[in-house]
Formats: structure tokens, sequence, C-alpha cells
């Protein structure tokens, strides 16, 4: 009878991988080339930290309020007004320009308020507030 089990000569003695490892760095080659490799952080602060922060969303523009209280738009010191200015210009070049925020920890709630507000209120909905995540035991959770 054809098909039976008594029929089968040839038993398969190993699994050929050489597929799996083609396809596992073809899928490696496409991931290293769509990685996005431009770290845009010019100014240093001391940013807080969170138990549960993921990676940041790389966005066009960066505004930075460090511990002086002095702001940074994309690395070149700006007043309060010339934000608004240079956000407005950024939304005109391109409608769907992100932010991300950085604001050292030492600075008060209110005034990373006011900058959320000027970001926001010249037409960028979608920002992300930089922080460093908190690797030291305290901060992760405990098992239950």
């Amino acid at each position: 009878m054809a098909g039976s089990a008594g029929d089968n000569d040839e038993e398969i003695t190993g699994i050929n991988v050489t597929p799996l490892v083609d396809v596992v760095l073809v899928l490696l080659i496409i991931f290293m080339v769509t990685a996005n490799f431009i770290v845009r952080e010019t100014v240093e602060v001391d940013l807080p930290r969170a138990a549960n922060g993921g990676e940041t969303v790389q966005g066009l523009v960066n505004v930075v309020l460090d511990k002086e209280g002095k702001l940074y738009f994309d690395g070149a010191e700006v007043t309060e007004a010339d934000l608004s200015r240079r956000v407005v210009e950024a939304v005109t070049k391109d409608k769907d320009t992100r932010a991300i925020i950085s604001a050292d920890q030492t600075i008060a709630y209110g005034r990373v308020m006011r900058l959320i507000d000027v970001v926001k209120g010249q037409g960028i909905a979608k920002f992300a507030l930089n922080i460093e995540k908190d690797v030291s035991p305290a901060a992760t959770p405990a098992a239950p």
C-alpha cells in the first residue's frame, strides 16, 4: 500500500539549519540599516530617573532646560519668545514635527509645564519627556 509507514526507506537524520541562519542574517542586516543612530543631546542636564522609563522617541527638535534655567533649542541658547518662533518655524517646515523635552530634575515643575505649554501651543502635538532609566536595585519592583 502506497504511503504506509513500512515503505519509508529514508529517515530524516538531521535538521538543515542553513535556511534559518540565512533568514536571521537578513533580518539582522535589515534591523541594523533601519536603526536610528542619531544622538542630538548637546547640553548636559541631570535628568530625573524613573524605574519604568523606556527609550525615548527620537524627535526632530530638542528642547532643553538646564539647571540654571537657560533654554536651548537644538543646542542653541534661546529665550522663551525665540523658542516660540523657532517651534513655529519647525512646524511650518513639517507638520509632523516631534519634540524631545529635557529638563534638569532640580527645575520647578511649573517651569517645565510652561515649557510644555509653549511647545504644544505652537503646534507640536507629539512630544516626549526625556528621562534616564534608573537601574539601581531600589528602583526595580520586587517579585510577588
